[in-house]
């Protein structure tokens, strides 16, 4: 088996960015955490913002600009819990 898992934030057909599934759990979610944190912070700081005001084309930039590392965040999540699934089965 693989250790390297692909992330899903990969667009591309041949991926380029991976996993590794063999490292200590607590490198992984010091990742997944950080990633996560990074976009609740950037949320949180232009939802305390009075007024935003753009165009769709930027807004949709900016959704993706969020969802890639929260993609990223979610795929190390889910490495945990498979690691964490075979150490309890």
């Amino acid at each position: 088996m693989n250790p390297y898992i692909a992330l899903t934030s990969n667009d591309t057909a041949t991926p380029a960015l991976f996993v590794d599934s063999t490292a200590p759990l607590d490198i992984l979610l010091d990742a997944a955490t950080y990633r996560i944190r990074a976009v609740t912070q950037v949320l949180e700081n232009l939802a305390l913002r009075g007024e935003v005001s753009s165009d769709a084309v930027v807004l949709s930039d900016f959704a993706l600009l969020c969802a890639i590392p929260l993609r990223d965040g979610c795929d190390l999540l889910d490495v945990i819990g498979q690691r964490m699934d075979t150490t309890h089965a």
